[in-house]
């Protein structure tokens, strides 16, 4: 069973293709699950005064979970088609996120952080914030929020967990090992917290040249019995399922056997297979 579970499509505004545009895509390379997993819409800044094109506006997430279902109705049997969403943890906005996740019957949730504040450190508009920081700092506040977004209980994946890396912004060597024990404390908090993690591939595409998370978080992961499941992060079709080729064989190499799954918010767990 190929499957991708993390995918974005154009009514978040910097993605393209529609939804079906992915689902056939999906069915052209053989994948067994898709599953769509848009970003939620922006709720602790105001869209007109911020950076254009961020996520959905949230007059279109009914819209979106509507043609999700559909979709997944009308390609059964050629694609198991999976309803998800990306969710940010924003501290503070613990109340409102959970009011989103409820209010839908989604198949799975990624839980990811992408604000420290109203800086989204993966936005590449946005480098600019790390001008005169102690990268090191930022490190420590980006995997605090990890922690945290953990303990809340909201999600079922965890989105690529080491994403501070994505600009190559990176710690001084000798504080490597300081680096590694927020690392490892956050993933202890999503062990504790029973969800999965995603390997997201995406990163070899990005400047850390690296998935994310790293291979060594993945053998610490391994270590402490996290279930994972894999996704593209594709923002267009074509780009559907790219590098989860690698990405297979690295979790196999790892020491990973299974991957996860989910319907209506159940875990599953299904044989990883990689070719050869």
């Amino acid at each position: 069973m190929l499957i991708d579970y993390h995918t974005h499509h154009e009514r978040c505004g910097h993605a393209v293709g529609s939804l079906e545009d992915y689902v056939k895509r999906g069915i052209e390379i053989g994948l067994s699950h898709i599953g769509l997993s848009d970003h939620m819409p922006l709720l602790h800044v105001k869209p007109e005064e911020y950076y254009p094109e961020m996520a959905m506006p949230m007059a279109e997430l009914p819209a979106y979970v509507e043609e999700c279902f559909r979709l997944k109705e009308k390609y059964k049997g050629q694609i198991e088609v999976r309803v998800g969403l990306e969710a940010d943890y924003i501290e503070g906005w613990e109340q409102e996120i959970q009011t989103i996740l409820q209010a839908y019957p989604w198949d799975y949730v990624i839980g990811s952080v992408h604000f420290l504040g109203t800086w989204d450190i993966s936005d590449f508009r946005q480098t600019h914030n790390w001008e005169g920081k102690d990268i090191f700092a930022v490190y420590e506040q980006y995997y605090e929020a990890v922690v945290k977004a953990a303990g809340t209980g909201f999600y079922d994946i965890a989105g690529h967990l080491d994403v501070i890396k994505r600009f190559a912004y990176r710690p001084d060597r000798s504080r490597q090992q300081e680096v590694e024990e927020l690392e490892n404390k956050a993933l202890r908090a999503v062990q504790q917290a029973g969800m999965v993690m995603e390997l997201n591939a995406s990163g070899l595409s990005k400047a850390c040249e690296e998935m994310f998370p790293s291979r060594r978080m993945l053998e610490e992961a391994c270590r402490l019995g996290i279930p994972l499941t894999l996704g593209s992060d594709a923002h267009d079709p074509r780009k559907l399922s790219e590098h989860l080729d690698l990405a297979r064989a690295l979790l196999y190499e790892v020491g990973f056997r299974e991957l996860a799954v989910f319907e209506g918010r159940v875990r599953q767990m299904i044989p990883l297979e990689i070719e050869g």
